[in-house]
C-alpha cells in the first residue's frame, strides 16, 4: 500500500481526536485519555506496550462461538453492546465480537474476542505515521502521538481478520472509536457490507457517514452527520430499538420522588460534590440517585460522606433505562441520557457540571426544547420544586427521535 494512503486511511481512523471540539474538553478530560506531561504520555506508550502487546503474546484466546463466516454485532462498550442486543435476540446465528482486551462490562463473557497479538508486527510504521500527521495535522500530533501509538497498526490488523473469518456482514455501533473505525475502512477495502446503528446521540464532530447503511434514530442524527460531510450508503430511521421494552411503563407521577443525577468524564468532581450536596439539602425526603458514566473510572466514594443515603447506580453493571426506570426526574450535563429520560417521560434539566470552553448544549437538546435548563443551583432547585405536567415526547417534523407506532 502507498504511504500516502495509509497516512490518510489513519487520518480517518483518528477523525475525532484532531476536532477542534476534543481539543475544547476540560483539562482533567483530556488528561484522563492522554496526559498533559509529555513524560506521562511516555509512560503510557510503555504500559500499553507491555500490557496490550506483549502480553497478549502468552495469554490464550479461545472464543466459544465460531465467528467464521457469521454476521458480527462489533462492539467496543456495554451501552454499544446493549444497542445491538435485540438483533440477537431476533437473529440468534449473529455473533457479539469485540478486541481483545475491551472492556464491556457485565457482558464481558458473551462476546467473542479478536486477537490483538500481531498487532506488534507493525509497529515498523509508527515514526512513519506519527510524521506524515504531523504534516497533516500540525502540533496535535506531537501532542497524541499516544493515541497515534494506540491507533497504529488496528488498519493491518482489521484486514487480517477480514482473511482468517470471511465474514458475512458486520453491525456497528460505533462510528468514530479507533478500533471500529480501522475495522469499518478495512471492510469497505474488502468489500464486506456494513450496517451501522447507533448506540447514543452524534455529533457534528464525528466522522462522516460511510456505512453501506446507516440505521438513525431520526432526523436530528441526519442533520448532523450531513454537517460532518458527504455521506455514503442508505439510511433509514428506526427510532431507538433498545428503549422499546421499556416505553410501555412510561413515568406518570405528577410529583417528584426520586431525583437521578447522571455524570461523565468531562463533569467536574467539585461540582458533582456541590450538587449532591444541595439536593440532599433542599430535598431531604426524596431518594437521590448517582450514576456515573460507565467509562469513568474515578474514585466516587466522596458522595457517600455528602450523604450516605444516596444510592449509586452502576452503569457498568445496570441498564441505563433500568435506572431511569426509578426516576421522577434526572439531573446531567452533555450527556444522551437526557434523551432516555423524556421518552419514558421523566423530567430531565441540563446542568454543567464543569467550567471550560467546552460547547454548550452539545447535543442540542436544549435548543430543541427537549429538556429544561437551569443556569446554577438555584434556578435548578426551583425547577425541581414545579409540579410536573405534561412531559410526552412530541412527535414533530426535526424531532430529535423519528417517532413510531
Amino acid at each position: 500500500m502507498r504511504f500516502k494512503k495509509l497516512i490518510s486511511i489513519y487520518a480517518d481512523i483518528l477523525h475525532l481526536r484532531f476536532t477542534d471540539t476534543f481539543a475544547l474538553l476540560p483539562a482533567h478530560a483530556i488528561n484522563a485519555i492522554s496526559p498533559v506531561n509529555p513524560i506521562a504520555r511516555l509512560g503510557r506508550v510503555l504500559l500499553y506496550t507491555a500490557g496490550r502487546l506483549i502480553l497478549p503474546l502468552f495469554l490464550p484466546l479461545k472464543n466459544k462461538q465460531d465467528i467464521t463466516g457469521k454476521i458480527w454485532l462489533y462492539v467496543v462498550s456495554k451501552n454499544n453492546y446493549e444497542s445491538l442486543q435485540f438483533i440477537q435476540n431476533h437473529w440468534p446465528e449473529a455473533v457479539f465480537v469485540a478486541g481483545q482486551n475491551k472492556e464491556i462490562g457485565r457482558y464481558n463473557k458473551q462476546v467473542n474476542r479478536l486477537s490483538t497479538r500481531r498487532k506488534l508486527l507493525y509497529y515498523y510504521k509508527f515514526l512513519p505515521l506519527l510524521r506524515g500527521l504531523y504534516q497533516r495535522k500540525g502540533k496535535r500530533a506531537l501532542r497524541f502521538f499516544d493515541l497515534i501509538y494506540v491507533a497504529t497498526g488496528y488498519y493491518e490488523l482489521s484486514v487480517r481478520y477480514l482473511r482468517q473469518y470471511q465474514p458475512r456482514a458486520i453491525i456497528f455501533a460505533n462510528d468514530h472509536n479507533t478500533d471500529p473505525r480501522a475495522l469499518l475502512l478495512a471492510a469497505k477495502a474488502a468489500g464486506v457490507p456494513t450496517i451501522y446503528i447507533q448506540h447514543a446521540s452524534v455529533s457534528t464532530s464525528f466522522p462522516p457517514l460511510a456505512f453501506d447503511l446507516s440505521l438513525l434514530e431520526g432526523q436530528d442524527s441526519l442533520d448532523k452527520y450531513q454537517a460532518c460531510g458527504p455521506i455514503s450508503g442508505e439510511v433509514q430511521f428506526i427510532g431507538m430499538p433498545k428503549a422499546d421494552t421499556f416505553l410501555k411503563n412510561k413515568n406518570q407521577k405528577t410529583v417528584i420522588h426520586n431525583i437521578g443525577v447522571c455524570a461523565n468524564i468531562i463533569d467536574e468532581l467539585n461540582a458533582i460534590a456541590q450538587l449532591l450536596t444541595r439536593l440532599t439539602q433542599d430535598f431531604p425526603n426524596k431518594i437521590i440517585s448517582f450514576r456515573p458514566h460507565p467509562s469513568d473510572n474515578r474514585n466516587f466514594n466522596f458522595i457517600y460522606k455528602i450523604n450516605p443515603a444516596i444510592q449509586f447506580s452502576d452503569a457498568k453493571t445496570e441498564p441505563a433505562f433500568t435506572f431511569l426506570a426509578r426516576q421522577d426526574a434526572l439531573i446531567a450535563a452533555d450527556s444522551s441520557i437526557h434523551l432516555e429520560a423524556v421518552m419514558l417521560n421523566v423530567l430531565s434539566i441540563y446542568y454543567r457540571l464543569e467550567k471550560s470552553n467546552f460547547v454548550s448544549d452539545y447535543y442540542g437538546y436544549v435548543q430543541h426544547g427537549l429538556v429544561e435548563k437551569a443556569a446554577d443551583l438555584n434556578e435548578l432547585v426551583l425547577l425541581l420544586k414545579k409540579i410536573r405536567t405534561n412531559k410526552a415526547i412530541r412527535c414533530r417534523p426535526g424531532a430529535l427521535l423519528q417517532c413510531r407506532n
